[in-house]
């Protein structure tokens, strides 16, 4: 895994409206000045023995804020009488708690009750990024930790077989727009999905075509070989870019040749109000990196709530 830790330096301080508490890229510098080092150290450890843990903390910090915002609600774990978001169908795959996990026992060492769960995802996902060859940003800290997660929220997750309108209008009721939504789907560029997310385009896929006639007919069958039918591997599927461990703008330039894994991938390249986006960051890795980076900024504000807590254990309330 590339590990360039400065490729692009891309300073970003910006007054969220939408947030309700404000954060700082200094929050932590009297409280906890080594808290990024510490956050660091502990996704480079495990990136070390697991190739796909960048994939999986950035996914996780994806489906975090997706549902009520940077929280680290998808870290509470489920109870007797309440069923959490990471036991949500959407969610089931995430993986990666430990990583999380690490960090935060190490920085109740360093500096206990002072650095948020919420943060900590938001930090590991900027880092994961920029460990894999793709753009550094400072993150803007000070979230809080919700006391609410459930399972059933997760239905609001953007699924990979939506259609652009779906993806919009999902992306702007998190205030984001159009090229936030192309940007971060690029996220997908260190994604791997199992079959059971993108076999429906592969078999059947209307009464007119058996394949989604938006695929590369060769990348479709080598698709079918990977997900026969039957199929007992659980764990079989592909990765959502050719370049799975490195962060660059290949996605994009899958999506021009027709090889995007998800419906909902495809289908940026074959809409009027995406197509060119995705034709400028396929050009242009660049300009890719500077939106995903202010994208990612954006979502990283989303909800932000003033009223939460700090908690001692990511997995339960305090």
């Amino acid at each position: 895994m590339a590990l360039k830790l400065f490729s692009v330096m891309i300073f970003l301080v910006l007054n969220v409206s939408f947030s309700k508490a404000a954060l700082d890229v200094h929050y932590y510098d009297r409280t906890c000045p080594n808290a990024e080092k510490i956050i660091l150290e502990a996704v480079r450890n495990a990136s070390m023995h697991d190739p796909k843990v960048s994939a999986r903390i950035l996914r996780m910090f994806f489906h975090d804020c997706f549902i009520r915002g940077c929280d680290a609600s998808i870290l509470l774990d489920s109870t007797p009488q309440n069923q959490a978001e990471k036991d949500g169908p959407p969610n089931i795959s995430v993986r990666a708690f430990y990583v999380i996990d690490d960090a935060k026992a190490k920085l109740e060492q360093a500096c206990p009750r002072t650095v948020s769960c919420a943060d900590i995802i938001t930090i590991a996902a900027r880092d994961v990024v920029t460990m894999s060859g793709g753009p550094f940003w400072n993150v803007l800290k000070g979230r809080k930790d919700g006391r609410i997660s459930r399972a059933s929220e997760t239905i609001t997750l953007p699924a990979p077989t939506f259609n652009v309108s779906q993806l919009i209008q999902s992306f702007g009721k998190r205030g984001l727009g159009v090229k936030d939504l192309v940007a971060l789907s690029g996220g997908h560029t260190l994604g791997f999905s199992h079959c059971s997310s993108f076999q429906a385009r592969l078999r059947n896929f209307s009464s007119v075509h058996d394949i989604d006639p938006r695929m590369n007919i060769e990348f479709a069958q080598t698709l079918r070989q990977k997900c026969p039918k039957p199929n007992k591997d659980r764990n079989a599927g592909q990765f959502l870019d050719s370049t799975a461990s490195t962060f660059d703008n290949n996605y994009f330039k899958q999506l021009l040749a027709g090889k995007g894994v998800f419906g909902s991938d495809q289908a940026l390249f074959n809409d009027y109000r995406t197509k060119w986006i995705v034709e400028s960051f396929a050009r242009d890795q660049s300009s890719f990196f500077r939106e995903f980076a202010a994208s990612m900024v954006k979502l990283g504000n989303f909800g932000v709530i003033e009223n939460g807590e700090v908690r001692l254990n990511c997995g339960v309330v305090n």
